[in-house]
């Protein structure tokens, strides 16, 4: 027997439908790439969605066919989300921070037929075209005079398009298992690959996040995604903010600590979301200005483990911060840091080792760990194992790939990380596969030491890698970025460390670098140190 309700697929359209139609006149407020501050709402980017909408079908681009953005967090970016998706096309969001060679590959591997792109980024889009045979309509996001006609015959500046075209484009109407949106892992280890979202798990994804355990956001809040949108669904803010009808403002490319502080105070922003090294620079800002954050009250800190250091410097600003954690394969979100109420009624330095944890799996998500024989491995807070994830929006194959053949026989996907659950369900992820150290044949956590390292107020960033070692097999060494103007000797780190970790963990050494490698999404690139110390210390 079927259940007798309404039809009513979960696509992406309905999102900004609803927010136009029940909460047009709230602000969406961006940080233009001059530093302007420009204003529109919710109303005004749905109709120009249409408008671009309509655009895109009268160059061709029609179901199915991806189109590529290029850009940082904006109004623009995000009415093109809405238009792309919209039309039932595939919003394929490009990460400029990538090399050349990797950008080429995805866009041709993806099949872009069309491309919307930010003025700061045309020459970067120039010297590739000769690579990009199947790339048609260029449209760059600002007005008729920032279009570098020169180097991009063709282009159109974006107001034009969409002044020129009607705002009744055909919206939805397709099934919600129509893909949606594309994005591609960092490609840290071969080939990017890429991870193929339906309407139906975005939206479902979105749901997920207004869960009061998760983002909690409703329409009181001021959001602010200062997480790229071109990284893994820009952790679905784009899409959250307008669902529940609140104030969305999108820092654009300034994203210093005092260009967020300001936009912060400017626009009362209460809850954002960004990588741990935004955190800490913004932290750094207030230091050095003795600047206090007046109206944030929340933030989400992913895409790397969060320091100790940082949850409780956000803390003494009256911030609450947790962790998320997932990946390009999860939508993302995988896991997220809440408190069991018995926790919570904890003193704050009691509560402090299961913040900083990486959390529990809202409801949408389950989790495993196992062995290397693929058995399962008890919740003890002890045993680990490669973390494995399971359920509505998570990948089941990459593009060009058959649906299940990256799943094992329960369903579930291998995320890459090693982890431990406890009894009360939180996850801790130890590390990623391919970063862990594995010393005289057991495992030790860089994450932890890290954490730990991390919190001398001496150091900015800091890294542990394997070198290796002809009686252990490996060793750990601590890679440290001092804060600028501070000195420091390798014993002086390594005290931090003393009786904080088993001794046997303790670094072989310490370097110091000034200036860590960041890869394309923020994180510190063990690959490249790697390749700079490769020998024994």
């Amino acid at each position: 027997m079927r259940g007798l309700m309404q039809e009513w697929s979960l696509t992406v359209d309905r999102i900004i439908d609803h927010a136009a139609r029940w909460d047009g006149k709230r602000e969406v407020v961006t940080r233009a790439l001059s530093g302007e501050i420009v204003r529109t709402d919710y109303a005004a980017m749905r109709e120009r969605a249409r408008r671009l909408s309509a655009a895109l079908a009268a160059r061709g681009i029609g179901r199915g066919d991806r189109v590529a953005t290029m850009g940082w967090n904006s109004f623009r970016h995000v009415e093109a989300w809405f238009a792309i998706m919209g039309m039932g096309a595939v919003c394929h969001t490009l990460n400029p921070r990538l090399f050349r060679e990797q950008i080429v590959y995805i866009a041709n591997h993806a099949e872009d037929h069309a491309i919307i792109v930010d003025p700061c980024f045309q020459d970067l889009l120039a010297d590739m075209l000769p690579a990009l045979p199947r790339l048609g309509a260029i449209i760059v996001m600002g007005e008729a005079s920032e279009v570098a006609r020169d180097r991009l015959p063709g282009a159109v500046d974006y107001e034009s398009v969409i002044a020129e075209n009607h705002p009744e484009a055909a919206w939805g109407g397709f099934d919600e298992e129509t893909a949606c949106a594309l994005c591609y892992t960092s490609g840290t280890t071969g080939n990017p690959k890429g991870v193929l979202y339906t309407h139906r798990s975005n939206v479902i994804h979105t749901l997920m996040t207004l869960q009061p355990d998760v983002f909690g956001l409703s329409i009181a809040d001021v959001v602010m995604p200062i997480v790229p949108m071109y990284h893994a669904n820009g952790w679905g803010l784009p899409l959250s903010a307008p669902a529940v009808g609140c104030k969305l403002v999108l820092p654009g490319s300034r994203l210093d600590g005092a260009s967020l502080h300001d936009l912060c105070e400017r626009e009362d922003v209460t809850f954002a979301a960004a990588v741990p090294t935004v955190w800490q620079a913004l932290l750094q800002h207030l230091d050095d200005t003795g600047g206090r954050l007046t109206t944030l009250r929340r933030v989400l800190v992913g895409g790397a483990a969060c320091p100790e250091s940082i949850i409780r410097r956000l803390r003494d600003h009256g911030v609450e911060s947790k962790q998320g954690w997932g990946m390009t394969e999860t939508s993302p979100i995988g896991s997220h840091s809440k408190l069991l109420p018995e926790i919570a009624a904890l003193p704050f330095d009691d509560q402090v080792p299961w913040r900083l944890k990486q959390g529990r799996p809202p409801f949408g998500v389950d989790l495993k760990i196992v062995d290397d024989t693929g058995n399962r491995q008890p919740h003890d807070g002890a045993a680990l194992g490669r973390l494995h994830v399971k359920g509505p929006t998570v990948a089941s194959a990459y593009l060009g790939g058959t649906p299940g053949d990256i799943l094992d026989r329960e369903g579930f996907f291998d995320t890459g990380d090693i982890a431990d659950i406890d009894a009360e369900g939180y996850m801790r992820i130890a590390d990623r596969a391919k970063d862990v150290i594995k010393s005289g044949g057991e495992w030790i956590s860089s994450i932890e030491i890290e954490n730990i390292a991390l919190g001398h107020p001496k150091v900015a960033l800091c890294a542990v890698i394997a070198i290796p070692d002809p009686k252990w097999d490996e060793r750990p060494l601590l890679v440290v970025q001092l804060r600028d103007g501070e000195t420091a000797t390798a014993s002086e780190m390594l005290g931090t460390l003393e009786g904080r970790i088993a001794k046997w963990w303790m670094p072989e050494g310490v370097v110091f670098v000034p200036e860590m490698p960041l890869g394309a999404t923020g994180k510190i690139d063990k690959k490249r140190l790697r390749e700079r110390f490769p020998a024994a210390f």
